[in-house]
């Protein structure tokens, strides 16, 4: 399950470095809050290559994540990791655009024109 989420890094937290049996291994762990009228902050996982991106981004970064979910149990309790396949900055245009106004989004209505009934679907 692929998922994508766009927000402002608000934390980058520590790297952390071990080696496992496939050899040695990074994690970067950094939280984003979201750009919703209820703001929601999200933590993720980069792992070996996509910690090394993380590690050029600043704290105030607009970021699109794409991530995969996956739990896993550990003595009776899930636990629960959004591990980062992709990064990408937001441009500093689509930084300052806000969010089009979803009223924009239809045509208006011509003179002597009446909106649609709400049972008369176009399919």
């Amino acid at each position: 399950m692929a998922l994508e989420i766009a927000g402002k890094i608000i934390q980058i937290l520590p790297e952390q470095t071990g080696n496992g049996k496939n050899g040695p291994w990074t994690k970067q762990d950094f939280v984003i809050e979201t750009r919703e009228q209820y703001p929601r902050k999200v933590c993720f996982s980069a792992w070996n290559d996509k910690a090394s991106q993380v590690k050029s981004l600043n704290d105030g970064s607009l970021v699109n994540v794409s991530f995969n979910a996956e739990s896993r149990e550990f003595n009776g309790r899930w636990y629960t990791d959004l591990k980062v396949w992709k990064i990408e900055t937001q441009t500093a245009q689509a930084q300052q655009q806000p969010a089009p106004d979803p009223t924009e989004m239809y045509e208006p209505l011509s003179p002597g024109e009446s909106a649609p009934e709400p049972n008369d679907l176009p399919f």
